[in-house]
């Protein structure tokens, strides 16, 4: 087994390493912009638009008299030509939107399907004609990391220093057009301008990824490192570094795994020949850390969000609880089935909750069916009901809503209201004494 820091040294890990890594790097950066945008097809659609000009490109070199072995040639004869149909994708996007008024949509799939679908039928010329130039080919429609060399290395190192310098220049300017693209224009902003700019740091990015990560699932580096970074952040600087970083360890770990398991597959079961090629597996530790994201991130993973839902959702049971006991009598017994009737919650969760309530001192157990509120217990409801009705005079009496209609709000403002601003209303309020329905307020202690 390699060591973690055996793939920045050996002579063979390296390049593919380290250029994967600052492949997923560029892309991060600039998918934060395409992510923000809502422009998240432009990606798949201009990443299948490369690839007859990876095909192009080889014909070009054929011609060209360039050889099968002149890496440096034919690299850079594929990516001129992959850049060169992404633009051309994008001019034809850009015309059928604004020209033909088709809908944005509907141009990147008609886009998308009639470029791969050239790039298909040259690839099946080049198939025939020169079988060891359509091998080389192919390596950049699912991408082949393995075989990067230091070139590559020096290709995305440029292309990670234009676009970070690209983004300091305009940083302002492209937070501005994200997010209110009608005030940038009138602020005099150049939206084109920038706009151009933009879309040639994504049609670089694409081409420079394609050998790495394969035209079909390129988009896939764009759109995910952003997707989980945005539900860490709201900033657009921090999202910018977050997305970065998560392309970095995309990056690295997409390498490392594809290296060691395929290593321990094939030792494991030698007759099989089982790989697992390096592209796919880059996408594939991009997902596993967005789905992570989606999951557990502190305020907008699901999880997350969903733990939170329920103990506020149990809060109110039990505050619910507290509130039928005081009504019926804060000295008096109450039976189970008069508590029951007043909740939505089942009978086993209810049971839960009054002996949670026990536990937590706030009601007594008087016999196996009643029970009745300690001197804690009806101090806390005695609370919950005044927050209830000075939220009731407030929409009453200060908002001018009719009373019968503010019973409704204030069963959902009474679970959230903090002491601060139950200050706050009886200041406001002057401390009143009655609800709208003449029924009295208990006092605060505290005041």
């Amino acid at each position: 087994m390699n060591s973690f820091t055996s793939f920045f040294t050996d002579a063979v890990l390296r390049a593919p390493t380290i250029g994967c890594m600052l492949m997923c790097f560029s892309a991060a950066l600039v998918g934060v912009v395409v992510f923000l945008r809502k422009q998240s097809l432009i990606g798949e659609a201009l990443s299948h638009a490369t690839y007859p000009g990876v095909i192009l490109g080889t014909i070009a070199a054929i011609f060209f008299s360039v050889g099968i072995d002149q890496e440096l040639e034919l690299v850079t004869c594929i990516i001129l030509g992959a850049f060169f149909c992404a633009m051309l994708g994008l001019g034809c996007i850009q015309l059928l939107e604004k020209k033909w008024n088709i809908r944005t949509d509907s141009a990147l799939c008609f886009i998308l399907a009639t470029f791969f679908g050239i790039g298909v039928t040259l690839a099946s010329y080049l198939q025939f004609t020169f079988p060891a130039f359509y091998k080389q080919s192919q390596n950049y429609l699912y991408g082949q990391a393995a075989t990067m060399t230091d070139y590559h290395i020096g290709i995305y190192t440029f292309l990670s220093a234009l676009i970070i310098v690209i983004l300091m220049l305009f940083y302002k300017e492209i937070q501005t057009i994200t997010f209110d693209r009608e005030y940038a224009k009138s602020i005099g902003v150049p939206v084109k301008r920038i706009d151009f700019c933009l879309f040639i740091l994504i049609a670089l990015a694409l081409v420079a990824g394609i050998r790495a990560v394969g035209v079909v699932l390129m988009s896939a580096m764009l759109v995910i490192p952003a997707a989980a970074a945005r539900q860490y952040t709201n900033k657009l600087f921090h999202m910018f570094v977050l997305a970065s970083g998560i392309g970095l360890l995309s990056g690295y770990f997409g390498n490392y795994l594809s290296v060691e398991l395929t290593s321990y597959l094939a030792q494991k079961y030698p007759a099989a020949r089982l790989s697992l090629p390096t592209g796919p597996m880059i996408v594939l530790v991009a997902a596993t850390l967005c789905i992570f994201s989606l999951l557990f991130a502190p305020k907008k993973g699901y999880l997350l969000r969903k733990i939170r839902i329920f103990l506020f959702q149990d809060q109110c049971i039990r505050e619910n609880i507290l509130k039928t006991m005081w009504r019926h009598g804060p000295q008096n017994k109450i039976a189970y089935t008069a508590i029951s009737e007043t909740q939505t919650a089942s009978h086993g969760y209810i049971w839960f909750c009054l002996w949670r309530l026990m536990h937590q001192g706030w009601i007594i157990k008087k016999d196996p069916t009643h029970y009745a509120l300690t001197a804690d217990g009806e101090y806390r409801a005695a609370q919950i009901v005044r927050l209830h009705r000075l939220w009731e005079v407030y929409l009453a009496d200060y908002l001018g809503i009719g009373a019968e209609r503010v019973h409704r709000s204030a069963e959902e403002m009474e679970h959230i209201l903090t002491p601060e601003l139950e200050k706050e209303l009886t200041l406001l309020l002057n401390d009143p004494k009655q609800d709208p329905h003449h029924q009295p307020i208990p006092p605060n202690a505290a005041f």
